[in-house]
C-alpha cells in the first residue's frame, strides 16, 4: 500500500492507514472470539481491511466505519464456520461405520468457555462476544451484526444462559447481560 491505488488519493490512504493501526488488533480479537481459531484470527482480521481497503471511500463516508469492520469481520466468520462445518460433515461421510457411528473413540473434551462459545449458534455467539469481552452497547452490536436491539436482548440472554449450563451453572466471567 506505499502508493494509492483503486481510485484512493493520497489522503485516503493514510487515512485508511490510521484506520488500520487502530483496528486491527481489535478485529483480529473479535475474530479469535467468534471463530475461536487463534492461528486464522489474524488472517481474517487481513482479509476484512482487504475487502474494506476495496471499498474505502464507501466505508470512510460511513457514520460508523469501525461498526462497518466487526460486521465484515463476523460475517467471514461466520463463513468460514459454514465452511469447516460442510467440511467435516464430507469427511464424517467418509468414517462413518454405515450406521451413521464414526469409528473410533469419542473422545470427551475439557470444557471450557471456547468451547462453549463454541456450542452456541453464530448469532448467539455473535452477541455474547460483542457486548461482553468487547463491552460494545445493545445498539451498537446490532448496528455491527445487522439486527434489531430486541434480537441482541434475547440472542445474548439465551446464549449466557446456554453458556452457564455448559459451564456446569458457574456463572462465566461475562455475567448477566448489560444494559445499553
Amino acid at each position: 500500500m506505499d502508493t494509492p491505488s483503486a481510485g484512493h488519493d493520497t489522503a485516503a490512504t493514510a487515512e485508511f492507514r490510521e484506520f488500520y493501526e487502530l483496528h486491527h488488533a481489535e478485529l483480529a480479537r473479535l475474530a479469535n472470539s467468534l471463530s475461536g481459531e487463534a492461528d486464522g484470527a489474524d488472517d481474517l482480521a487481513a482479509d476484512a481491511l482487504v475487502a474494506l481497503w476495496h471499498r474505502w471511500d464507501r466505508v470512510r463516508a460511513a457514520a460508523h466505519p469501525a461498526a462497518y469492520a466487526r460486521g465484515v469481520v463476523a460475517n467471514l466468520v461466520r463463513s468460514r464456520i459454514r465452511s469447516a462445518v460442510r467440511e467435516r460433515r464430507r469427511l464424517a461421510l467418509c468414517w462413518t461405520d454405515g450406521h451413521g457411528r464414526v469409528d473410533g473413540p469419542d473422545v470427551p473434551a475439557v470444557v471450557d468457555v471456547r468451547a462453549a462459545l463454541r456450542g452456541l449458534t453464530f448469532r448467539k455467539r455473535a452477541c455474547v462476544v460483542l457486548r461482553h469481552a468487547f463491552d460494545l452497547s445493545e445498539r451498537d452490536t446490532a448496528h455491527t451484526l445487522g439486527i434489531s436491539v430486541g434480537t441482541v436482548k434475547s440472542q445474548t440472554a439465551k446464549g449466557v444462559a446456554q453458556l452457564e449450563q455448559a459451564l456446569g451453572g458457574a456463572q462465566p466471567a461475562l455475567g448477566r447481560a448489560r444494559r445499553a
